[in-house]
């Protein structure tokens, strides 16, 4: 997002001053969004949490590629999906926490995370590959949207309680 965003926006015939403040806006409504995002984790289902951030993002690129590029268009996009980048992180966390407990939340946490960042760095490569190949941005954008859906779907079946683990037997 951080990368290809900005040319896009310049490939739909704005400024990259409007790029800027999109990178911006979505770093400021960022904030907000955890928080809110945090607040909510502790009163209701973190999967239907986790389903609403995932398709509300699909639904957020569908807007930036179907509107008109305008400034507006563009500072639109950014708030919302500033308010959903990392909205992800309590519920998720909280997820781990339930269903094994605390005592390995930190390095199951770190693996989910991790996870995230390889898909994060394959997205930048593989944008940048199908920029090239394509001339268009298009395919990136799509194949988000069937991620966000496909991510929403697969957190709505999530049972919140404790995994059951077998009890190791004693020597």
């Amino acid at each position: 997002m951080t990368l290809h965003l900005p040319s896009y926006l310049i490939d739909r015939g704005l400024s990259a001053e409007v790029g800027g403040w999109t990178l911006g806006v979505i770093g400021l409504f960022n904030i907000f969004g955890a928080l809110t995002s945090g607040y909510l984790s502790g009163r209701m289902p973190k999967r239907y949490i986790l389903a609403f951030i995932y398709s509300t993002r699909a639904l957020a690129v569908i807007f930036l590629v179907m509107m008109p590029a305008s400034p507006a268009a563009a500072l639109i996009y950014g708030a919302v999906t500033g308010f959903l980048w990392l909205s992800s992180v309590p519920p998720t966390s909280g997820l781990v926490a339930v269903m094994f407990g605390t005592r390995w939340m930190a390095m199951l946490v770190g693996v989910t995370f991790l996870s995230h960042q390889v898909g994060g760095s394959l997205g930048v490569y593989l944008g940048g590959l199908l920029y090239e190949t394509t001339g268009s941005y298009n395919i990136v954008w799509w194949g988000g949207v069937v991620f966000g859906v496909l991510s929403a779907l697969i957190n709505l079946p999530i049972v919140e309680k404790p995994v059951v683990r077998p009890a190791v037997a004693a020597a």
